[in-house]
């Protein structure tokens, strides 16, 4: 896989952005909505610590939550009809045990770093959350151990998001295409990113 390969990625997933652009909108305005939702919780639980971990770990489950793009892409490309509601078609893939395995696994992996990041929190500035927002952001910025916070909290994210780039770069894809099951679908991924380390960094930014 090559520099080029990538661009031609862009540019067909460009293509197909363009040629249905509602369907797309309205299914990424899933994130968006989905980061409100979050940030309001972790605020109105006095988890304003977990309001970055949740917002930036979202990204984790990412492949998973794209899934209906992947399927509309995928008819798209056969020259089948590619409706938004196709994206739910998805439920009826053969593959769908596996997708949900690897769904699983990722939202696994969310958890995990939530607790990671909840653990570093603790282990810095104690139990106690944040009296306020100001009060979190202030003692983030100005302290040593709010920039212990910022740079070993993000050294183990991208750990984090390192793992799931490996594992699954083209395992959703390629269980649409075809059931080979969760583990050849994962070990494909790390195949392709053992053999193309540099390429899958650059896409993987």
């Amino acid at each position: 896989i090559s520099t080029a390969d990538l661009w031609d990625a862009l540019k067909l997933g460009a293509e197909d952005f363009w040629a249905k652009p509602s369907h797309y909108v309205f299914l990424c305005l899933i994130y968006p909505i989905v980061g409100v939702i979050l940030t309001q919780w972790s605020s109105g639980s006095n988890a304003i610590q977990l309001v970055y971990p949740l917002m930036s770990g979202f990204a984790l489950v990412g492949p998973f939550a794209a899934i209906g793009l992947y399927e509309i892409s995928r008819r798209r490309e056969l020259g089948m009809s590619s409706r938004w509601h196709h994206a739910l078609d998805v439920r009826h893939s053969p593959a769908l045990p596996s997708i949900a395995v690897i769904g699983i696994l990722l939202f696994a992996l969310f958890l995990l770093w939530l607790f990671t990041a909840q653990s570093l929190y603790t282990s810095l500035f104690g139990a106690e959350p944040p009296a306020s927002v100001g009060a979190f952001v202030r003692d983030v910025l100005t302290t040593g151990k709010g920039w212990t916070l910022i740079l070993v909290g993000n050294a183990v994210g991208f750990v984090f998001a390192v793992v799931v780039l490996g594992t699954t770069v083209v395992a959703f894809p390629l269980l649409l295409d075809r059931d080979v099951g969760a583990v050849a679908a994962i070990e494909t991924s790390a195949r392709v990113v053992m053999a193309n380390p540099l390429t899958m960094a650059l896409w993987g930014l």
